[in-house]
């Protein structure tokens, strides 16, 4: 790592830098980027293989499922040329001195125990979002990040899109009037998961380590392997899966016109439940969450049952309403709309370069473009509307305290409980 930051530093370095970013393979060993990934059947495969396309190494494989291992395990080595190593237990897993970065791609609960051991073992770390399941333990992944020095991306992936950032610029520099609504949404179909039995795990699965911190449950195929998004044991309900990518481009705008330190709402209230189907899943299908900022109102909308005429003509966007102007942002670009009706500025959707960000990050020490505390502001978001939805009530937040004052159930959700052999990690 330090032949690396040396590497960085030299006159020959800032010469050769573009050519590098074009040819990653280019990188010598010295330079290479070692990574070990946790968790890999979902989109920890993706993040590892484009990390591997750009030059990096996967060094160690860690699942409690032998099944996932025995299919990933030969892909990479396919990419990369050699096969990873297989590791069970996280924790040995960092002691390896060769490992520069981890990327963390578990189910929620886990989040907040591997990165905060992760960057007291010295290693930087790629945690997928959201990055917590509390607003507490977001706290305390940013102390463990700042306490060890490490770099810490979000896979929040709309940071490194250009076409993003741009949108965020157009909307702060005032050309859209004053912004008085900001909305965020969702349109998909979930279909159902039905409603099956306990039953024994499958046959090399670790179930009692996929559980950790979660309460102790017999097992059941709804929660795990993907649909643990859908239970709260696990996960943090569509917000955070799903919305936590529009509302983090939401906020990215608020944060340039108000900065960093004062792009939380005050009040938030969130209407909802599970409409649609009445099969296992515990978290909304239907939603509207509103955050309220004193001078302009943010909202998020959720269908779960529809994809059909979605929002803005678009299933997944963020929209800026002005006094003067619309923009209207997601995957494919952006436009804007004058009040008048006309089209305005436009541009084109860009490359998400996330992956790539966070590893030039690692060999440069520089901040990424998700960093640990812009991930944990979207993510915080999240946590305030989940906490509105399970009080059936709006909240008042202090966002200088990050509490809410004076109501003692709402605070109580600030934080959760952890099965006793998987105590919170002290930082």
């Amino acid at each position: 790592m330090e032949s690396r930051r040396r590497f960085a530093q030299t006159a020959g370095a800032a010469a050769s830098a573009g050519f590098l970013n074009l040819n990653p393979f280019a990188w010598g060993a010295n330079e290479r980027v070692t990574l070990a990934l946790i968790g890999g059947r979902n989109q920890g495969r993706h993040v590892a293989r484009r990390a591997i396309q750009h030059g990096a190494f996967v060094k160690t494989y860690c699942d409690i499922d032998d099944n996932i291992s025995a299919r990933l395990i030969p892909e990479l080595e396919k990419v990369q040329g050699r096969a990873p190593g297989l590791e069970r237990d996280y924790r040995r897993l960092l002691e390896d001195k060769d490992l520069d970065a981890v990327i963390i791609a578990t189910p929620d609960h886990w989040h907040t125990h591997m990165a905060i051991a992760a960057c007291q073992a010295g290693k930087d770390i790629y945690v997928e979002k959201p990055l917590s399941q509390t607003i507490q333990e977001g706290r305390l992944i940013r102390q463990a990040v700042e306490k060890s020095g490490r770099i810490a991306q979000v896979g929040t992936q709309r940071r490194s899109g250009e076409h993003f950032r741009a949108a965020a610029e157009y909307v702060a520099s005032g050309k859209l009037g004053k912004v008085c609504l900001i909305k965020a949404w969702m349109c998909q179909v979930r279909e159902s998961i039905g409603n099956p039995p306990d039953q024994d795990p499958p046959a090399g699965v670790d179930y009692n380590a996929w559980l950790g911190p979660a309460p102790l449950r017999r097992f059941n195929p709804n929660r795990f392997h993907y649909n643990w998004r859908f239970f709260w044991d696990y996960g943090n309900s569509e917000l955070g899966n799903q919305g936590v990518h529009m509302l983090d481009v939401a906020v990215w705008a608020v944060q340039m016109m108000r900065g960093l330190r004062n792009c939380l709402p005050r009040r938030i209230a969130s209407s909802g439940g599970i409409y649609w189907l009445n099969d296992a899943k515990e978290v909304p299908d239907t939603q509207v969450t509103t955050y309220d900022y004193g001078d302009l109102l943010m909202v998020w909308e959720l269908r779960s049952f529809a994809a059909h005429r979605p929002i803005e003509g678009t299933a997944a966007g963020t929209s800026f309403h002005g006094t003067e102007a619309t923009l209207v942002v997601d995957g494919r670009g952006w436009k804007v709309f004058a009040k008048d009706g006309s089209p305005g500025p436009s541009m084109d959707a860009a490359p998400l370069r996330h992956v790539e960000n966070f590893l030039q990050c690692v060999k440069s020490r520089k901040a990424p473009n998700a960093s640990i505390e812009i991930g944990r502001l979207s993510t915080t978001l999240c946590h305030l509307g989940n906490i509105s939805h399970h009080l059936r009530r709006e909240v008042v937040f202090d966002p200088e305290t990050e509490t809410f004052p004076g109501d003692e159930a709402a605070n109580a959700l600030l934080a959760k409980r952890y099965r006793k052999e998987y105590p919170l990690p002290a930082v």
